[in-house]
C-alpha cells in the first residue's frame, strides 16, 4: 500500500526537500497546505496534487478529518505547535520541522498531546540520520575511546549562508523567528545530547552580533547590491546567487513561485545590503553544557567560516576522534597503541542524494520505515526536545550572563 502524506507548509523544506524525498522513496504527496496561491499551484503541479486537495490554511485541511496516513509540518518558525496539536488530535503521525516551538512552555504542551494520542512526532533532526554522524556515534558507543570526557562541535555556517538565511532571510530577526542558537543549532545540540547519552544539567553561553551592523558598512555602500559600487564585498548578493546552481538551494528560495533572481534582487530582502541593520540575531555564539554523568560539551556556531560544514572532536580516556562532516573525514587516535586511523564515510545514497550529508533522504527513509511498521520511532519526542530546552537555556544564559540549571 502506498502511504499518503500531507505537506503542511510548501516552502523549501516542505516541498523541495521532504516532499521530493517522499515521492522518490515511494510515498504519495496527497495533500498540500500553503497560504501563497502561486507557490501552492507550482508545488501541486509538480507532485500531481489535485486542486481539491490543496488548501490555503491548515484548519481547512484538518476539518476534513483523517484523510492521509501522516503529515509533514514545515511551516515558518513559530507556527509549528498549533498544526501539530491538530494532527495529534486526529492521531496522525507527524514529521515536525525544527524548531518545534518558540515558546518553551509549548514543549510541554506537545509532549502531553503526543502522550494522549495514537500518533507519534518525529522532529526533523536530520543529522542523526547521516552516515557520518551515525559512524561517530558508533565509535563512541563501541568503547574504543574509553570513557567519554569531552565533546567539541563547531557549526561552520559559512559567510554566504549566514548572509542568505540570517541577515536577508526568514531567520534574521528574533522574534518573530527563533534565536540563532535554536534556529541554526538545534541539530547540533541534539547531536551533543545523543553522544552524551544523558540529559543536560547546566548550560552557559556567550556571543552576539559582531559584524553585520550599520557601523561596519564599507564607505559608499548602497541599500541594495544591484546599486552598490563597493568591490569585493563577501556578502554581495550578485555574487552569492549569481555563481551558484540556479536549480539548487539557496537560489531556489529566490525563484520560488516563478520569480527570477533579478526580480528577487530588485524587490526582496535577498538583494539588500547586509549592513542595513534589519537583522538582530547572533553571528557568533558559543555554548557550554554539562550532562548528567559528567560529560562536558562545547558548541560554537559562527558565520565567519569558508566551508559550510561541521567539525568535531570527541575526547575519551583512551582515544580521540576528530571529524569533518562535509568531506566525511574521520580520524581516530588510540592512546594505548599510539596509532591513528583515518576513514571516509560515504553519503547515505548516491541515488537520492539530499542535503545535510544525506541526512534529509535518510530521515525520510527512517520515517517511512516507521510508518510502515518496519522499525521503531528513531528518537522519542522527549529526547528530541532536550535540544530545544538547551537552546532556550543557552539564550537566557547569553543575555543574562548566568549559568542556567536544567
Amino acid at each position: 500500500m502506498t502511504l499518503r502524506v500531507a505537506i503542511i507548509g510548501c516552502g523549501n523544506r516542505g516541498a523541495d526537500v521532504y516532499a521530493q524525498h517522499l515521492r522518490e522513496q515511494g510515498a504519495q504527496v496527497s495533500h498540500l497546505v500553503d497560504p501563497r496561491p502561486e507557490r501552492l499551484a507550482e508545488v501541486a503541479a509538480r507532485f500531481g496534487v489535485p486542486p481539491e486537495h490543496c488548501f490555503a490554511d491548515a484548519d481547512a485541511f484538518f476539518g476534513l478529518g483523517r484523510v492521509a496516513d501522516a503529515v509533514v509540518i514545515a511551516t515558518p518558525d513559530g507556527t509549528h505547535t498549533a498544526p501539530c496539536l491538530r494532527a495529534l488530535a486526529l492521531n496522525y503521525h507527524v514529521l515536525l520541522e525544527k524548531p518545534v516551538a518558540l515558546d518553551e512552555s509549548e514543549l510541554h504542551t506537545l509532549l502531553a498531546a503526543e502522550t494522549a494520542s495514537a500518533g507519534r512526532v518525529s522532529v526533523c533532526h536530520v543529522l542523526r540520520a547521516t552516515p557520518f554522524f551515525r559512524e561517530v556515534t558508533a565509535v563512541i558507543r563501541s568503547g574504543r575511546l574509553g570513557q567519554i570526557i569531552g565533546l567539541q562541535l563547531n557549526e561552520n555556517v559559512a559567510y554566504w549562508h549566514y548572509a542568505h538565511s540570517y541577515v536577508r532571510g526568514n531567520w534574521r530577526s528574533s522574534p518573530p523567528a527563533a534565536p540563532f542558537i535554536l534556529a541554526k543549532s538545534s541539530h547540533d545540540l541534539d547531536l551533543l545530547r545523543w553522544w552524551a547519552a544523558a540529559p543536560p544539567l547546566r548550560v552557559s553561553s556567550a556571543g552576539g552580533l559582531h559584524h553585520f551592523r550599520p557601523e561596519q558598512a564599507p564607505a559608499g555602500a548602497a541599500q541594495r547590491c544591484l546599486d552598490c559600487p563597493v568591490k569585493d564585498c563577501p556578502s554581495d548578493a550578485r555574487v552569492i546567487y549569481g555563481t551558484r546552481d540556479p536549480q539548487a538551494w539557496p537560489v531556489t528560495v529566490l525563484t520560488a513561485g516563478g520569480h527570477s533572481v533579478q526580480q528577487a534582487l530588485e524587490d526582496t530582502p535577498y538583494g539588500e545590503c547586509v549592513y542595513l541593520g534589519h537583522n538582530n540575531v547572533c553571528d557568533h555564539q558559543s555554548v557550554t553544557v554539562e550532562f548528567a554523568g559528567g560529560v562536558t560539551a562545547t558548541l560554537t556556531t559562527t558565520a565567519f567560516t569558508h566551508n559550510n560544514t561541521r567539525t568535531l572532536k570527541v575526547m575519551g580516556s583512551h582515544g580521540e576522534l576528530r571529524g569533518q562532516m562535509e568531506l566525511g573525514e574521520l580520524e581516530w587516535y588510540d592512546f594505548r597503541s599510539g596509532t591513528g586511523r583515518e576513514s571516509r564515510v560515504q553519503r547515505w545514497s548516491v541515488d537520492v542524494g539530499g542535503n545535510h550529508g544525506g541526512g534529509d533522504a535518510a530521515l525520510v527513509h527512517d520515517w517511512l520505515a516507521f510508518l510502515r511498521g518496519e522499525s521503531d520511532l528513531p528518537t522519542p519526542l522527549a529526547e528530541s526536545l532536550d535540544s530545544h530546552r538547551l537552546a532556550f537555556a543557552a539564550e537566557r544564559a547569553r543575555l543574562s550572563g548566568t549559568v542556567e540549571q536544567l
